[in-house]
Order: C-alpha cells, then structure tokens, then sequence
C-alpha cells in the first residue's frame, strides 16, 4: 500500500541564508538587462516568455534577489502559505505550479504578507488573482496571467527543493532577475561568473 505523501515538506537552510553577499551578487546581476544575462550564459537561462510583468507601469518592473523556491503543484497553495514562514528578507518566491491554468495560485492577500516578510517579488508560471490588491502590495509580480478561480489548500507540496518552472530548473539560492524582457533564472554556482562576464 502507498502511503499518502506529507502535506508539505521543507529542505532544512541554514540560518542566515541568504547572505550578504549573495544579496550582493543578486544587486550586481540586477543591474543587468535579462538579455545580457543571458547572453553571459551562453544565450540561455530565461523562463517561458508567458511569464511576464503583472502591471507594468503599476508595480516594480525589475526584480533581481535569491530565490526560494516552492512547488505547489496545480490548483494549490498550501505551500506558498506555509512558505511565507520560511521566507528570509531579500529573497523572491519561484514558484512552481506545472503550468496549471485552472485557477490563481496566489493573489492580494499572499501578497501582502509576502511583503511584510521582506519577500523582494513573486515570480511564477500559474497564475495569480485579486490584481488591485495585489498592485496595492506593491512587490514585483511576474506570473502567466490572471484567473479568478480560487485554489485549494491541502497540499502536497514543497519548499526550498528544485522545481522546474516552465521547463527550466530552479533551485533555492539561484538567483532570479526580471525586467519586461522577460525573468532569467542564474544558477547560484555561477553567480559570480555571470555577474563578471555580463
């Protein structure tokens, strides 16, 4: 007999992840348009072009930080909400729902507490709802559009483990740069290169 999967499962950090200069190296690489990001990855690393700014002209267009990843699965949100406790000041929210389109994975009210945990923007292939709210919060919001339709919340799901979003693998520490090109996800390992040869 299979058992049921835990409802959400957490990778262990240590404390005081991320670290200066890892913030420092995501305010390097941000100051970067995406192309030469990629550019300085051999032409690759950015998330399917669906995933775009929420509001532009009405929330932050760019956001560059380290990430956090979660992975919610589709029609769910257990794990973003109990990400928000996982969630260390600086970092952006990856988060990975296979691309789901029935329903919003997030909108004003995750938001808004998002931005009280010090979250520097939200990034994802579902979708997200509640648009005025969420332009109220005023945190960068990159996602593949909007729904109404309310998720559930019963997991499973998980936070801080790679997830592919949009095909391309993230993993917590990578670091996330967005503009209205587009958001380019830079491996953590490599990092430092990529911020000297762009």
């Amino acid at each position: 007999m299979i058992e049921e999967p835990p409802l959400v499962t957490v990778k262990d950090r240590p404390a005081g992840t991320p670290d200066a200069d890892l913030l420092a190296l995501a305010a390097r690489l941000g100051a970067h348009p995406t192309s030469v990001l990629c550019d300085a990855m051999e032409g690759r690393g950015a998330l399917p072009p669906e995933i775009k700014p929420l509001a532009p002209g009405e929330l932050p267009e760019r956001l560059a930080a380290p990430v956090l990843t979660v992975d919610c699965g589709p029609d769910d949100i257990l794990a973003l909400a109990c990400a928000l406790t996982e969630l260390r000041p600086g970092e952006a929210l990856v988060i990975a729902t296979g691309g789901w389109r029935g329903s919003a994975v997030f909108g004003d009210r995750i938001c808004g507490m998002a931005r009280n945990g010090g979250c520097a923007g939200l990034v994802t292939d579902g979708l997200a709802r509640d648009r005025a709210g969420i332009v109220a919060a005023g945190l960068p919001v990159f996602c593949a559009g909007l729904s109404p339709n309310s998720p559930y919340s019963k997991g499973p799901g998980r936070i801080g483990l790679p997830v592919l979003v949009g095909g391309l693998q993230v993993e917590t520490g990578d670091v996330v740069v967005a503009d209205r090109d587009g958001a380019v996800i830079v491996p953590g390992a490599r990092a430092a290169e990529v911020a000297e040869r762009a």
